[in-house]
């Protein structure tokens, strides 16, 4: 179900949860504007055709633009760190391809920290 009527770009709601937000300026929610299309990550060649973007393009867009402190508590290389669960519209990413899920316009990304200290 698609609720942007500009097709070159996708809105998306994303939320943070199990302590994350604090690396995001203490906001929970966030409702952020990605293209449509992007080159492939870690492609030199601008021969390659653009896809649309998929979680990893988005854990990356969020390290660059809203991660406000302690990117190592959030990304592992390209990827979240270990004990960060991941939904897409309330399914567990890994049911959906992990990284490689294409996102849509509407989508909604949720990141819950599961791990605590103690």
């Amino acid at each position: 179900m698609s609720s942007n009527t500009d097709s070159t770009t996708l809105t998306l709601k994303v939320e943070f949860g199990g302590g994350l937000e604090l690396l995001f300026a203490n906001e929970r929610k966030h409702t952020i504007t990605l293209p449509s299309l992007v080159a492939p990550a870690n492609d030199d060649s601008a021969i390659r055709e653009r896809t649309p973007p998929n979680i990893t393009y988005l854990i990356h867009h969020l390290r660059t633009h809203l991660l406000t402190e302690r990117p190592e508590l959030f990304t592992e290389g390209s990827t979240v760190r270990l004990g960060i669960l991941v939904l897409v519209n309330d399914t567990d990413w890994e049911l959906e391809g992990e990284g490689e899920c294409e996102l849509h316009d509407g989508d909604e990304i949720v990141f819950i920290s599961t791990l605590h200290g103690g």
